[in-house]
């Protein structure tokens, strides 16, 4: 298994050891592109003089198209049983599946456009490529997932597997009446029964809403996650 984290910070290594991570930049995808078409004399004068990142982001489409081949390339490469791309958030995720069918439609030959076909193909084989939306069980992310789901199908044609609902606070009601009007106890046995049914209603809508199986994940406290966090994460998922 290998995680790929695209233009982030190199944060996944730390929480996942034992398991391949790899970082892919743009700039970093496309000078390995030209490098293995005998332009590394090229790649190196790029670099040097900081074209190459101008070149990688400028360009519309080229700096997704770079990276999206190179994912293709990890997932030809039969080292790995899976790759796992942790993608970009909603608004950047549907421009960047769209690169390939984008630069399709603009450049009729060459290399770029053998690229994005070989892309087009792996994104639209569900047994190659598969996308897992990750959103949490309130108003604002159910509705920008659902919007996202339809944009992928219709506009991309991925295949979606089950949507994710992280930090979902779930459990029976718990006995606030019990403590005293006005007290901490109380206003925070009310406040997370209130907070429960809102992420027990948008679980629900979304499971309306996005004909997808749902993976829930509950909420973890503290100020961030750690490798013994996602450990216990995983045991939740374990038996299924």
């Amino acid at each position: 298994m290998l995680v790929v984290e695209l233009d982030g910070k190199p944060t996944l290594g730390r929480l996942l050891p034992g398991v391949a991570v790899q970082q892919l930049s743009a700039s970093a995808a496309l000078a390995e592109y030209l490098d293995t078409h005998g332009l590394s004399r090229v790649t190196r004068r790029l670099a040097s003089r900081g074209i190459i990142d101008v070149v990688a982001t400028a360009s519309p489409g080229i700096d997704d198209i770079v990276v999206l081949g190179k994912i293709k390339q990890l997932e030809r490469s039969g080292l790995y049983d899976l790759v796992v791309v942790d993608g970009p958030a909603a608004g950047h995720a549907i421009t960047f599946l769209l690169a390939a069918k984008s630069l399709l439609s603009s450049v009729r030959g060459g290399p770029i456009h053998t690229q994005a076909t070989d892309v087009a193909e792996m994104l639209a084989d569900p047994t190659r490529c598969q996308v897992v939306l990750v959103t949490l069980p309130e108003a604002t992310p159910v509705n920008e997932a659902v919007e996202t789901a339809y944009a992928l199908e219709e506009r991309v044609g991925v295949h979606l597997a089950p949507v994710v609902v992280n930090a979902v606070d779930s459990g029976p009601g718990l006995p606030a009446d019990e403590a005293p009007e006005g007290s901490p106890m109380r206003l925070a046995a009310e406040f997370r029964n209130a907070r429960r049914a809102v992420h027990e209603t948008e679980c629900i809508r979304l499971g309306d809403e996005l004909a997808l199986p749902q993976l829930v994940l509950p909420i973890v406290a503290g100020s961030q996650l750690t490798a013994e966090s996602i450990d216990a994460l995983a045991d939740e998922w374990a038996p299924r």
